[in-house]
């Protein structure tokens, strides 16, 4: 669904629940962030997640991993750590049963190596597969990271490289290299785990994941939480080495054009950044990285400690005291 159709579909629910009839929720209808947070009490408060989607790989077995890895994803984004999750799958009733066991095993085992349990689920019958998770996680209320929490001066890091929706759309439309898709592949199936750690370490409190609005529309959704202005360095955004040569053939997913339209009147891009340069900023992510805000005093260390424990992050740009998004190059 577009950001645009979301935004209509959600408006009328705001009149149905008011958040000061729940104080304990924390992050709800009312706040755009990754996922729901209720506060247990004052140690403890819930991350509740759910998302699924239909296959953007051909092997079943990672086509479930990608999506456990993707649901699991809103819990780190928000600081949290998983512990339980439910199976959501809707599955054709033609679909060989080796396949769809294949597709659980593949949830099944990363949701493991995240170090929480499956305890179960819901199946219905479809006619094209869709597969995710409900996610639960635990977080103290006091260290929650969310799309409020960016403050002009702060560093913007990037955990993942993009070009993952140009890529796999590549791959349905029969044109894409086996290594290309195996490059998506290993990043897609990488839970943000480390990078919420990090996270944590250094008392980090904004930031998201980048997912189906792109890079650029969840940073509009940081932008406009924390009242700032965001500026990148097109130079500094890492892409698979494949990015630019499906950009250049334009296998771009339905949902880039959304995010386009969508966010595009909240960016300013530096005349020089060419318009399948822009497209990969806008292309729609699956299991994409975290996008988080580092306080310039907290960089160097930040950084030292990403080397250490080999976790991937690339500094690619800053909040500012402005509004919008500019992209220089």
């Amino acid at each position: 669904m577009s950001a645009e159709t979301l935004a209509q579909v959600l408006r009328p629910l705001g009149d149905i629940f008011d958040p000061a009839d729940s104080p304990d929720l924390l992050s709800g209808l009312a706040v755009p962030d990754d996922a729901a947070l209720w506060r247990l009490d004052d140690d403890r408060a819930l991350v509740v997640t759910t998302d699924f989607f239909t296959p953007v790989v051909d092997t079943p077995y990672e086509y479930g991993a990608i999506a456990a890895a993707n649901s699991l994803s809103d819990v780190y984004a928000m600081g949290g750590q998983p512990f339980l999750a439910l199976n959501i799958a809707n599955m054709p009733k033609d679909l060989p049963v080796e396949v769809m066991s294949e597709i659980l095993r593949g949830g099944a085992e990363k949701v493991r190596e995240a170090g929480a349990v499956l305890a179960g689920g819901h199946t219905v019958q479809d006619e094209e597969p869709k597969y995710g998770l409900v996610v639960i996680g635990f977080v103290h209320p006091d260290k929650t990271v969310t799309k409020a929490g960016v403050r002009p001066g702060d560093v913007l890091v990037l955990t993942k490289p993009l070009g993952i929706g140009v890529t796999t759309t590549a791959l349905k439309r029969e044109v894409a290299a086996p290594e290309d898709v195996q490059e998506a592949i290993g990043w897609m199936t990488r839970l943000n785990a480390g990078a919420a750690r990090l996270a944590n370490e250094f008392g980090l409190r904004g930031g998201t994941d980048v997912t189906g609005f792109s890079l650029l529309g969840h940073a509009w959704e940081l932008a406009e939480a924390s009242q700032v202005g965001l500026q990148f360095r097109f130079s500094r955004i890492p892409f698979l080495s494949c990015a630019r040569k499906y950009a250049d053939q334009w296998t771009f997913p339905g949902g880039t054009s959304d995010n386009r339209l969508h966010f595009g009147p909240h960016v300013t891009f530096a005349p020089e950044i060419d318009e399948a340069s822009q497209m990969l900023l806008f292309d729609a992510q699956t299991s994409g990285g975290l996008l988080l805000a580092v306080p310039q005093p907290k960089l160097d260390g930040f950084l030292a400690r990403a080397k250490e424990t080999g976790q991937p992050v690339w500094v690619v740009g800053e909040a500012t005291s402005s509004t919008g998004i500019t992209v220089e190059n």
